[in-house]
């Protein structure tokens, strides 16, 4: 969606408005275009003070302030919207389910499915807005056939279109994101905060899970799930050592394992395998987690989903780089098998793979199992 005012008429925008230096940006330059900008900060917490304090950017109390005062700055109104509930049920809980169940699920992705890009913009066009703008780097274009597609911004350091593999046409439609149509990097997005006098401009990026007060993911998991002490094994069914949990571990981890022995051979191992019913988690050596073939399961298409196999490439992580694959659909276009033309290490059930066309997000889809060179495991 462009920032220009369509026919002029300027479009009634709400801007998810964080309480960082991004989102305070993206929501002035909706302003600054013509649009009737309202800013909005998503309440997601039930007590704000138990998540992590400080100028992190997002979902504490300071947050907020600064969200309303930088608002104050732009000269738009501003709300905070009270979506604790929603966001513990779609996003926190997910997540310590995911785990439980041997799965790696990424909680920012879940958020901009469920929260950002469906509840917020469900309630935002129920009150009559045209568009949400938020503060994402990415790029949404019109396609000749007049379908939205959705494209990597051009700062790739910056770049989130990972995370936004998951919308759709529908989302798309209604999507703004005013950092990414510009080719703004990061550091020109603070210098022009602090033209426009916004005191978020030097405030630090958040980057750990913001639900997670102190970073200690594995603390997080046990206080909702309890310990269980279970074995670590080795390839061969060995037991090498125990651990408070499986839900604690990821595929293709190193550190944390506490193995008391070393390999035979003197190398590292890492998380191969994650049992939660046997509540076993197996190691070995790293060429042990060379994935050639995945499958996953609800794949979500921003625009027309493929009709058979192609060549894309695919993103595996929110910071990772992208390696060629072949796609396609499976099971009537309700799964996606996805062939890689080199093996890669740690694949973990729960993650997304995201599928690119040159820069353009094809669609995502949660991974579900991977074949490996030499052995298959789920």
């Amino acid at each position: 969606m462009t920032l220009t005012p369509r026919a002029g008429r300027p479009l009634k925008v709400l801007a998810a408005m964080s309480g960082g230096v991004d989102s305070a940006v993206a929501a002035a330059r909706a302003a600054e275009a013509g649009h009737d900008v309202t800013g909005v900060h998503l309440a997601l917490s039930a007590n704000p003070q138990s998540f992590r304090t400080g100028a992190r950017g997002c979902c504490t109390v300071e947050d907020s302030r600064d969200a309303r005062r930088a608002a104050d700055v732009i000269g738009i109104p501003f709300y905070v919207w009270d979506l604790a509930e929603r966001f513990r049920q779609d996003v926190v809980d997910d997540f310590v389910a995911e785990y439980e169940a041997g799965r790696t699920p990424n909680p920012c992705l879940r958020c901009n499915e469920r929260i950002k890009f469906a509840a917020l913009l469900d309630r935002a066009l129920a009150l009559g807005f045209d568009a949400v703008c938020t503060g994402h780097y990415a790029t949404v274009t019109t396609a000749p056939d007049g379908t939205r597609e959705l494209h990597r911004s051009a700062d790739a350091g910056k770049d989130q279109s990972y995370v936004l593999g998951v919308l759709d046409q529908r989302q798309l439609a209604h999507a703004l994101f005013p950092l990414g149509d510009t080719r703004a990097t990061k550091d020109e997005i603070r210098a022009e905060a602090e033209r426009r006098g916004l005191a978020v401009a030097r405030k630090p990026d958040s980057h750990d899970i913001c639900f997670i007060a102190d970073g200690d993911t594995r603390g997080f998991l046990a206080g909702r799930l309890g310990t269980a002490e279970g074995d670590i094994l080795d390839e061969d069914g060995e037991k090498i050592g125990t651990h408070d949990g499986a839900y604690g571990f990821t595929v293709g981890q190193r550190r944390g394992l506490r193995i008391g022995r070393p390999a035979p051979d003197g190398k590292p191992r890492y998380v191969l395998d994650i049992s939660p019913v046997a509540n076993t988690v197996t190691v070995g050596p790293a060429e042990a987690l060379d994935v050639t073939v995945l499958t996953a399961i609800r794949p979500r298409w921003c625009g027309a989903a493929p009709a058979g196999p192609a060549a894309y490439t695919a993103q595996l992580r929110a910071h990772g780089g992208e390696t060629p694959v072949v796609a396609e659909p499976t099971d009537g276009g309700e799964g996606l098998r996805v062939r890689f033309e080199r093996p890669v290490r740690g694949v973990a059930p729960g993650q997304a793979v995201v599928l690119y066309d040159g820069t353009r997000v094809v669609g995502s889809a949660t991974i579900a199992t991977t074949e490996r060179a030499g052995a298959s495991r789920v």
